[in-house]
């Protein structure tokens, strides 16, 4: 009897039955890997339609759906069922975790706006050859970026993808293509500076 147990234990759970969400519940809790498989093949269409509901975006929604459930696994001890059902649960984690991306996205595109638009807004408007200038100033501060910054920053301004479509796009970690971002950002900023002193000295 024990040893047929152990079998249906060890069977990957697609070959299982659903299971109870007490036994679900008592799973994640004992760090059962088969028993967290079962949670996400049951929430994790909820949790990407809710993400894709409320991002947009395809692509950003399965960074939020991985997110949930990785946040799902490393705080499973602070579930408490007396406090309400496991798919609650996770739904609390789903929204919080779309609130970070929606904060995330805001930031990265005042960003992004701020460099692209750093001319005009420093420079008075002359027409289109002030225009033009600002656009090749633009663009040779991304040309002297290292590649992996400049490749990012190009992406985000000409494509106007979002990190996780970068990530996609060029094959990077999100994590790297975030990283790249903020130092290409700050560099840039000071490359655009840079220009415009020397600029205005020529002028001058």
């Amino acid at each position: 009897m024990s040893t047929d147990t152990r079998s249906a234990d060890a069977r990957p759970p697609a070959a299982r039955a659903p299971r109870h969400e007490d036994e679900l519940t008592r799973g994640l809790l004992a760090a059962d890997e088969y028993a967290f498989a079962d949670v996400y093949r049951r929430w994790g269409t909820l949790v990407h339609t809710m993400a894709t509901r409320s991002l947009g975006d395809a692509h950003e929604a399965e960074d939020v759906t991985q997110q949930v459930f990785l946040g799902a696994w490393r705080g499973r001890d602070g579930y408490r069922a007396d406090r309400g059902p496991l798919g609650g649960w996770l739904v609390g984690i789903t929204r919080r975790k779309i609130v970070d991306a929606l904060t995330a996205r805001t930031r990265r595109h005042t960003l992004v706006d701020a460099v692209a638009h750093e001319a005009d807004r420093r420079w008075p408007e002359e027409g289109a050859p002030e225009e033009v200038l600002n656009r090749v100033l633009l663009a040779g501060a991304l040309s002297r970026l290292p590649h992996g910054q400049r490749e990012v920053l190009r992406l985000a301004f000409y494509e106007d993808l979002t990190q996780a479509q970068i990530a996609e796009r060029t094959g990077l970690p999100l994590g790297t293509v975030k990283s790249h971002t903020r130092r290409g950002l700050h560099r840039l900023r000071e490359r655009i500076e840079q220009d415009r002193t020397a600029e205005e000295a020529v002028q001058g």
